[in-house]
């Protein structure tokens, strides 16, 4: 096989996508494909960063995330790019946090975040602390296979812890004093994921009462997807009623995303979290600024956001829109977030973070002397019940397509509901005339959402209604249409 043939090879499993790149270990996620996915990055940053201030670098709980950080970092050094290099593993926010706060040309967090545990990945953060703009990621998808420049000399490798300055951040942005006066016990779940300690250790110092599960290091992650949402949670919907905690905060495996439970142990889900959030900075902090979400995401929020004369910016599926838009001097971007738990403070960083947020909530609680579930109450009396609902369909990429292109031929009707309209904006949404909602005083909106992953084989299915019942049976029947083709 010549030189040639390999390069192309490699690069053709190196695929960028909402967040970086991800493959399964030891099949595309290989060291070679690392080499060239690290080796575009650092072309990126020659061409169109200051390299001189060098590229911080991180990584999660993941089997062999360590030696993949330890490559990355001498693959920059070879370019003649200095390396901050953690020492140990490392939340995604908390290396976003050290890029931005050391002046730094970029960042590389070696992680998978959600992913089962046979998966890792590559995750490119750009000088402001923050996912790569759509822009930022195609120039460096650019450069794939693209051999670096020699270097005069290598630059230098550095060890540097990056977790004391991000916890302090967070803990300056929280009002922990009060937490602590309200006396609610929390339960914090990290699902062996790289926020293992983080959270404990600042409610521990600020005499928060709390209990932390699934906190030792396995990068099996034993049991589950290190992904906050069920069947994962089930263990944590059972501790937060044997523990008596007031909520359940749960951070994925490199703790950029947030889910919960309340304290009946009831799941609640990102977009209620996402809505409690911007309520709370609107109504309670009045916070100048208007919102973003993903296409996927609630519409509750654009009922709070109108409620408050905030605009709402609906963008496609993946942080890094959000990130653009905080980053667009035109635009005065509050908060952004999307459906799968990751929220953004761009008064903190233009990144997700699911260790502030969990802070946050426990703020909000104790502010308005309420448990989690009361909070879930409060929300859904005033602007509606909104209830929701997924499904991952791991299927062959023809089934995928197929899917896709008959969704896209006009439906009228999907499990007995009327097609109103659809949209296209990042897969297929339909919304649905639903008689539930007939009579029904704020009444939400019924929406169903067909996504095929671009980097996975993979298609997901989204629906939000009036009630669970309603969610329930129009995914069922959704699922049925996929696997018609």
């Amino acid at each position: 096989m010549s030189d040639t043939t390999m390069t192309s090879t490699f690069t053709s499993a190196v695929k960028f996508g909402t967040d970086g790149w991800r493959g399964i270990i030891a099949d595309d996620f290989t060291y070679a494909n690392v080499r060239i996915a690290v080796a575009a990055i650092a072309n990126y940053v020659i061409a169109h960063e200051d390299a001189s201030k060098g590229v911080c670098i991180g990584y999660d709980t993941r089997f062999g995330s360590p030696q993949f950080a330890r490559l990355a970092a001498e693959v920059l050094s070879e370019a003649g790019i200095p390396v901050m290099l953690a020492k140990d593993i490392t939340a995604t926010p908390a290396l976003s946090y050290g890029v931005r706060n050391l002046g730094a040309a970029g960042g590389i967090m070696i992680t998978s975040s959600h992913n089962p545990a046979q998966w890792n990945g590559v995750k490119y953060k750009a000088s402001y602390g923050g996912s790569g703009s759509p822009g930022i990621i195609k120039q460096i998808e650019g450069y794939l296979g693209v051999a670096l420049p020699a270097a005069k000399r290598p630059g230098a490798i550095t060890e540097v812890d990056f977790l004391p300055d991000y916890i302090a951040a967070v803990e300056a942005f929280a009002d922990l004093p009060l937490i602590a006066k309200s006396g609610q016990r929390f339960l914090i779940d990290s699902m062996f994921g790289a926020g293992a300690g983080v959270l404990k250790g600042i409610f521990e110092r600020a005499g928060v009462p709390c209990v932390e599960i699934r906190a030792e290091h396995n990068p099996l992650f034993p049991g589950i997807n290190p992904e906050p949402i069920l069947p994962h949670i089930a263990l944590t919907q059972k501790k937060v009623v044997e523990e008596k905690c007031a909520a359940g905060l749960i951070t994925d495996g490199d703790a950029d995303r947030i889910g919960s439970v309340d304290e009946n142990g009831n799941v609640v889900d990102a977009h209620k979290i996402f809505s409690i959030l911007v309520w709370w900075l609107l109504d309670r902090k009045q916070w100048p600024g208007d919102v973003t979400r993903a296409f996927n995401t609630t519409k509750m929020l654009d009922r709070i956001a109108a409620k408050y004369g905030r605009k709402l910016y609906e963008h496609g599926i993946g942080f890094k829109y959000v990130c653009d838009l905080m980053l667009d001097e035109n635009k005065d971007i509050l908060i952004g977030g999307e459906e799968s738990g990751g929220v953004g403070i761009k008064k903190h960083l233009p990144e997700r973070d699911g260790i502030l947020n969990a802070l946050l909530i426990a703020n909000v609680m104790a502010e308005e002397r309420k448990t989690l579930g009361e909070l879930v109450a409060m929300l859904q009396a005033e602007f509606g019940e909104h209830q929701y609902g997924r499904i991952d369909m791991h299927i062959n990429d023809t089934l995928k397509q197929s899917a896709i292109k008959r969704a896209s031929s006009g439906l009228t009707d999907i499990a007995g509901y009327k097609v109103l309209k659809s949209e296209d904006m990042d897969g297929i949404k339909f919304y649905l005339e639903n008689p539930e909602s007939f009579g029904l005083k704020n009444a939400a909106e019924t929406w169903l959402l067909l996504r095929a992953s671009g980097t996975e084989p993979l298609l997901r299915v989204y629906c939000e209604s009036t009630s669970q019942t309603a969610v329930t049976k129009i995914l069922k029947a959704a699922e049925q249409f996929v696997l018609e083709g």
